[in-house]
């Protein structure tokens, strides 16, 4: 193996004065939804929000202390990586330097030249911006940072299951999201050398299963367009690959719904922000309940870093398919009054009108008719139907939508 375990308890004497030791929580609230015994490793509580600080903290430490340090560092990264890279390159005196494909959100690139790194905007992808990178390092002498495909990263992100393992001896199950497989490689090295007996699952969305295809030497079509769009990686690692081959039980997937369910539910219940790619290891424990009934399940939240309007809206469409937002449309006599009468009426049953939307135009009524589209918080479905019922008998006829 190109790791050990030497190489992890060394990357964590190394990484330990610069990056957070993250809690493992229990949550009696997440155990009782998911019917499963959960311990939490909270990476989303790094200083720049993921697990890539710890990765970044140990190789850039070696670049900086060794006997021929470099000018300075290069990633190509459009989020995580990007951050832990500046954040301790910055720390170390490094320059740094980002390449970040083109329609990267300007949230993004501000929060990474916040970190004192300079951010080149060019390519499309990150296999373009990667190219780039590696061009710009040798124009400028530079040293490559791989985000996982290499032994100081994986290393230093071994030392999440160090951590998770000795502070909740009684895991036996670790869900680990893959991208490159950086994270999952060096937490399985650490693992199966402590505890033989572990069970590994790595998950990866249905659109972009990226290493279980080249785990089980087939093509599949991969799309990046995910919510967990930080292991969206379309080419994994050299490395990681061999290592997960080795000791990873099963990679599992998970859909655009399980992620949205995943987010909702840690928000909710647990008051934990996760991206999407955080959330995908409780996603995986919730669709593939099955595997892990009667076991107790380590789940790394391996980032917090999700847009916040990105965010607000996940949450709002939980709301809505719980019952708890509605949208009612309403047919009405276009004359005065009766708006007032309608809203009268909705806020008796004790819902709260958030929208209102008056419509004689673009709908397929009378001259004297409207449609008002009425959005509400409500107490959930049997209140809905309460709301409809009075419309209804009131003489409006009303339905969802």
């Amino acid at each position: 193996m190109s790791v050990t375990v030497t190489d992890i308890r060394t990357a964590a004497d190394a990484i330990r004065p610069h990056v957070v030791r993250t809690p493992t929580i229990r949550s009696p609230r997440l155990d009782e939804f998911a019917q499963l015994r959960l311990a939490l490793k909270l990476e989303n509580l790094q200083f720049t929000g993921s697990f890539k600080d710890r990765g970044a903290c140990h190789k850039l430490q070696r670049l900086a202390s060794s006997d021929s340090p470099p000018a300075g560092v290069i990633a190509a990264s459009a989020g995580n990586h990007a951050q832990g890279v500046a954040h301790h390159a910055h720390r170390l005196g490094l320059p740094a330097t980002v390449v970040m494909p083109v329609t990267t959100p300007f949230a993004k690139v501000e929060r990474t030249e916040g970190h004192g790194a300079e951010v080149v905007l060019e390519g499309e992808s990150l296999s373009e911006c990667s190219a780039v990178a590696l061009r710009l390092a040798k124009e400028r002498n530079l040293e490559f940072v791989h985000p996982y495909d290499d032994p100081d990263i994986i290393a230093g992100q071994g030392t999440v299951a160090m951590e998770m393992l000795e502070d909740e001896p009684a895991i036996d199950t670790l869900i680990v999201p893959i991208g490159g497989g950086g994270l999952i490689s060096g937490m399985a090295l650490w693992a199966r050398h402590v505890r033989p007996e572990i069970k590994i699952f790595g998950v990866q969305t249905e659109f972009c299963p990226a290493m279980q295809a080249r785990i089980a030497n087939r093509d599949v079509q991969l799309r990046t367009n995910t919510l967990a769009d930080g292991i969206a990686v379309k080419s994994p690692g050299d490395l990681t690959t061999p290592i997960i081959r080795e000791h990873v039980d099963d990679i599992l997937l998970v859909g655009e719904s399980d992620l949205e369910t995943a987010i909702q539910v840690l928000a909710s219940h647990g008051k934990i922000v996760a991206e999407g790619a955080g959330a995908a290891g409780f996603a995986a424990a919730l669709r593939h309940r099955e595997h892990f009934e009667g076991r107790d399940v380590g789940v790394v939240i391996c980032g917090g870093n999700i847009d916040r309007r990105m965010l607000s809206t996940v949450l709002l469409r939980g709301l809505e398919r719980d019952g708890k937002v509605a949208r009612l449309r309403i047919q009405l006599n276009d004359v005065p009054g009766t708006l007032g009468r309608i809203t009268e009426l909705i806020g008796a049953t004790g819902a709260d009108i958030v929208d209102i939307e008056h419509d004689r135009l673009f709908v397929d009524v009378g001259p004297r008719q409207a449609v008002l589209v009425a959005v509400m918080e409500t107490r959930g479905p049997e209140h809905v139907e309460r709301i409809l019922t009075r419309l209804r008998d009131e003489g409006f006829p009303a339905e969802r939508g």
